[in-house]
């Protein structure tokens, strides 16, 4: 997990950002992940801006589980461009793109700086998700989502579906639920609006379009849904998920996107062809957690 820190501008700011930061960083450790934090050491030598790209390029590189960056800051926009305030040089999303435009590796981005919405016009793409606290550049008042999407990502509260462990999903739709709350309770209009992207259509949902988990609402025609992949990543895994192999995780969201898929289709393909698919695609899903578990160790530690 990269926790990057931008220029904060004044000591409040600074105060909240370096509390987003621990919080990331408490989540990481009950993860297991490793945390590199960019932005809150004395400056020397590199700049921020240089740092983060060389880190970015090799992270990046390698690796099969999503690489998180968390971006906690103020941002700019002029029309063309979206940037991330940085102590020294800034970070524009365009010159992000194209950091991570040779990554292979899962991404999950989310920026929680005003002005932010343009990144997900830029980053959007194949197996990545990203999430702004704003749904355009326009928007370019203090933003209060990364104080609650910190929150969120490690609060049972968020556990919408009740699987003993918090999304990507259900922490942003938190985090905008709250965003929402404090607006209501200050009188005050709101002026930030975050949006997730995890189909690569760059476009992005808002929090009200999802029934549940769930989106009912598409940002285009023939776009997928917002939000399936983004459910199926969780930083703090629960007990039964680090239990599954990662190659039984990965053939398992496989499989659980392709039932979604199928359901899209449902009105098009017939009650018949329908729960045919389905069938097939459940008796998968079945004998996979069946061989899973005929492969787990015992409690004893011999195998089963």
């Amino acid at each position: 997990m990269l926790i990057v820190v931008g220029a904060s501008g004044s000591p409040d700011y600074a105060s909240q950002f370096s509390q987003w930061a621990g919080l990331w960083q408490s989540a990481a450790a009950k993860a297991g992940a490793e945390p590199v934090l960019i932005g809150r050491s004395p400056e020397a030598g590199t700049t921020d801006r240089d740092r983060l790209h060389a880190i970015v390029v090799e992270k990046a590189s390698t690796g099969r589980e999503p690489l998180w960056i968390v971006m906690i800051g103020h941002g700019t926009f002029d029309g063309r461009e979206a940037k991330f305030n940085l102590r020294g040089p800034d970070l524009s999303d365009a010159e992000f793109a194209q950091w991570l435009a040779p990554s292979k590796r899962p991404i999950v981005l989310i920026n929680c700086a005003s002005g932010s919405g343009p990144f997900i016009n830029r980053l959007s793409g194949q197996d990545r998700v990203v999430v702004t606290s704003t749904k355009s550049g326009y928007e370019l008042n203090f933003a209060r989502f990364g104080q609650y999407i910190a929150e969120s990502i490690g609060d049972e509260r968020a556990d919408l579906d009740k699987d003993g462990q918090v999304s990507l999903l259900e922490a942003f739709l938190m985090a905008s639920s709250w965003v929402n709350e404090y607006y209501r309770n200050h009188s005050q209009l709101a002026t930030e609006h975050a949006l997730l992207d995890d189909n690569g259509d760059g476009l992005g949902t808002p929090a009200e379009w999802f029934r549940g988990t769930r989106a009912t609402q598409r940002a285009k025609d023939g776009a997928g849904l917002d939000g399936r992949r983004a459910h199926q990543i969780h930083l703090i895994k629960s007990d039964r998920e680090r239990k599954l192999p990662p190659d039984v995780r990965r053939r398992r969201d496989q499989i659980e996107l392709s039932i979604a898929a199928l359901r899209d289709e449902k009105d098009k393909l017939g009650e018949d062809a329908y729960y045919r698919q389905l069938e097939e695609l459940m008796v998968n899903l079945a004998r996979l957690y069946r061989d899973a578990q005929a492969k787990a160790p015992s409690s004893s530690g011999a195998p089963r």
